[in-house]
């Protein structure tokens, strides 16, 4: 059967689009919570609803309960191929059916789990992500129909919001059902509701214990003080000299990147101000634009600090203190390199003469995307006839450690990320939402996508 043209699929879509927000709204009414237990009946549930779902549209859509690597019982994840000519490309569409908690009401504005639109936003816990990356998928399998000229393997993951302990172990277990010429990941976002991005890159991240020793026994502050300095005061030194006057982090061997693909458009500060909730007063920090300062250049952050609370203190040097550091790494900069370059800065460059000792934690892969290859070009084309505006791509501060480990596994893949985020989507916060308009235009952009691919050499 011959391709479908761009007005054809936005007819096809704009026709199914009450059943798409009634998926989206059963979805969000599951609660897959899967900080509740990645094993547990709720998202065993989650799981066999979306597999129905994608069985509706034509793949062969399977629940299968992965294995951690302890061996035991991990996430419930939902597998599945359609195979229309062995000959055609094959492409790997990705999303997650679990959702973050919702530790109380506090902030919703809405019920959390039940859909709820406020002018031309879908309310929910999960309308966004994943939900509305399960919605792209689905939608634009159905727009095509039996016009359909790529092969598809599914992988609904059941435990990203978890840090993805069996990712690894499964895709393994699995090869077969996750070698693909291109993959599709939608669990990112757009620039704006009504300006569609790709997303250019992720940083990797690179986290350590650091450890600050002054003296064997809390003494005196009283007896002592002055030419003893207690351990908190000797961490924060540690911690301040990560950095130039300017705010940059400037540790011999932590790289920094540009912008994958060139910058089209620069972050508004205005925007990162309100979004963030920064105090007027604040300046930012480093030098260069936004963007890469939120993308792709390093970023350190005290996630944790073992110090002794207010409450109960009394006057005595601390003889210790341990905190935690987080380092967001340049995109293509292996995380392992971070983490000895910050071992060996500072272990060589404790503050008087202190003990300072560094121990190496979790280590996740940045990743940038191909601005070359043919995937890229169809999708950017793609955007551009769903949403009738020029696209302006991205790059994301934060790590997504499957994508690099899919890319590693799957070397000759091209991967594109994407999804039905904007900036108002909130997210892991309260009051998540997704745009209705945008949800539907990204549904049809995947289809003109996959309408593309089926043509690629």
């Amino acid at each position: 059967m011959a391709a479908l043209d761009e007005t054809q699929v936005k007819a096809n879509v704009a026709a199914q689009w009450d059943g798409l927000v009634d998926l989206l709204n059963r979805k969000i009414a599951l609660q897959s919570i899967s900080a509740q237990g990645i094993a547990g009946e709720q998202m065993k549930r989650s799981a066999q609803f979306v597999a129905d779902e994608f069985r509706k549209v034509g793949v062969d859509a399977q629940v299968v309960q992965a294995t951690g690597e302890d061996g035991e019982p991990g996430a419930w994840e939902v597998i599945g191929s359609l195979e229309v000519d062995p000959d055609r490309p094959t492409v790997l569409l990705y999303a997650h059916h679990d959702v973050q908690p919702v530790p109380g009401p506090e902030g919703w504005t809405t019920q959390p789990f039940e859909g709820t639109v406020v002018d031309d936003r879908l309310y929910g816990r999960g309308s966004c992500d994943d939900g509305g990356g399960i919605v792209m998928h689905v939608g634009a399998l159905q727009a095509l129909g039996e016009a359909l000229n790529v092969n598809i393997k599914l992988f609904i993951e059941g435990e990203e919001e978890m840090g993805s302990p069996s990712f690894i172990p499964f895709v393994q277990a699995h090869k077969d059902e996750f070698d693909a010429d291109v993959i599709i990941v939608a669990d990112s976002g757009n620039w704006a509701p009504e300006i569609p991005s790709l997303t250019t890159s992720l940083r990797g991240n690179a986290t350590c214990d650091v450890h600050v020793t002054v003296l064997e026994h809390p003494v005196h502050s009283g007896q002592y003080g002055g030419p003893i300095l207690d351990a908190i005061t000797l961490a924060s030194m540690s911690i301040a000299s990560l950095y130039d006057e300017n705010g940059d982090l400037a540790v011999p061997g932590i790289a920094s990147q540009q912008p994958v693909g060139g910058l089209q458009h620069d972050v508004e500060e205005a925007s990162v101000r309100a979004d963030s909730g920064v105090v007027p007063s604040y300046e930012l920090a480093g030098t260069g634009s936004l963007a890469a300062r939120l993308w792709t250049k390093p970023s350190a952050t005290v996630i944790g600090f073992d110090a002794q609370p207010v409450e109960g203190s009394f006057n005595v040097i601390a003889p210790e203190a341990t905190y935690r550091l987080s380092v967001r790494t340049a995109p293509e900069q292996d995380p392992v390199e971070v983490q000895q370059a910050l071992k060996t800065y500072l272990e060589s460059h404790a503050p008087f003469g202190a003990q300072v000792t560094v121990t190496p934690l979790e280590a996740g892969r940045g990743w940038a995307m191909d601005p070359n290859a043919t995937a890229t070009k169809d999708a950017l084309q793609a955007m551009r006839q769903a949403f009738g505006v020029e696209p302006i791509n991205m790059g994301q501060g934060g790590s997504i450690p499957f994508i690099p480990e899919l890319q590693r596994l799957f070397p000759n893949a091209q991967v594109l990320v994407t999804g039905p985020e904007d900036p108002q989507s909130n997210a892991h916060s309260p009051n998540e939402s997704v745009s209705l308009p945008g949800l539907e235009k990204n549904v049809v952009a995947e289809a003109l996508l996959l309408n593309a691919l089926g043509e690629m050499q």
